[in-house]
């Protein structure tokens, strides 16, 4: 599947469609069943070219789970709210500090818009690889500097009202590539989702990118509007000669 909005902005990395299917693909990377690991290793992975497969058994954590829409991972997992805080429990240890307390984590985890999907796999797959004619992302992910994100935000308010179309939420580096904008594709305006704001997920990432993350009816609009928009105008093309330059 080629990609109008990845020709013209030039990412480093391939962008990679997230799709849902009963069909494991051939020759993927996945974890091995019940072993820790994190989505976001995945998502890198698949953004070199390659595809990574998830099924709700190896999906790496409890977080995944509920990250890549098979569920609430979290709901026989006691501990998750003081993991996100103070720490204590069964689990022991100082807590992440994400949040300040265990009642504010766990309002958060209630607050989630979990998503229980029916088909048995989630794959990330690089888009160049996707045959868009028996294939369905459901959404694009774009590993995006802050330049390209600044041209990715403006290409999805391009069409419509309002200044809204990117939200940037507090989430785990799963939830924000697959639970959230899923999600955000059942609406009927739905919002891209900018990500790479876990700290425990930035690691996978280069330290100057973040996950841009496009609903797929959100895509589609945006992939039909870069004909006649800023993306072909002088200063889009300066900025991205100096990414270039910084790539070097």
């Amino acid at each position: 599947m080629r990609s109008r909005i990845a020709q013209e902005i030039e990412f480093v990395h391939e962008p990679v469609a997230v799709l849902f299917t009963d069909v494991r693909p051939s020759g993927a990377a996945q974890f091995k069943e019940r072993r820790w690991g994190c989505v976001m290793e995945m998502l890198a992975f698949a953004a070199r070219g390659y595809t990574a497969v998830f099924d709700r058994n190896t999906t790496g954590c409890v977080g995944g789970r509920t990250g890549l829409c098979f569920g609430d991972g979290y709901e026989k997992s006691r501990d998750i709210a003081r993991f996100l805080s103070t720490g204590g429990g069964k689990r022991g240890g100082g807590g992440l500090r994400f949040i300040k307390s265990p009642a504010l984590a766990k309002e958060f985890l209630a607050g989630l818009p979990i998503e229980d999907i029916p088909e048995t796999f989630v794959v990330f797959k690089a888009l160049s690889k996707v045959d868009g004619r028996r294939e369905r992302p459901r959404v694009v992910v774009f590993l995006a500097n802050p330049d390209q994100v600044a041209a990715l935000t403006t290409l999805a308010n391009y069409d419509r009202p309002g200044g809204d179309a990117v939200v940037v939420p507090f989430a785990s580096g799963c939830q924000s590539i697959c639970l959230l904008p899923f999600h955000e594709s059942k609406g009927k305006a739905p919002r891209a989702v900018l990500g790479g704001m876990d700290l425990s997920a930035r690691p996978h990432l280069d330290p100057g990118l973040f996950t841009f993350a496009v609903p797929a009816p959100l895509f589609r609009r945006m992939e039909a509007n870069v004909s006649g928009s800023f993306l072909e105008q002088d200063l889009w093309k300066r900025l991205r000669k100096r990414g270039e330059r910084r790539a070097r």
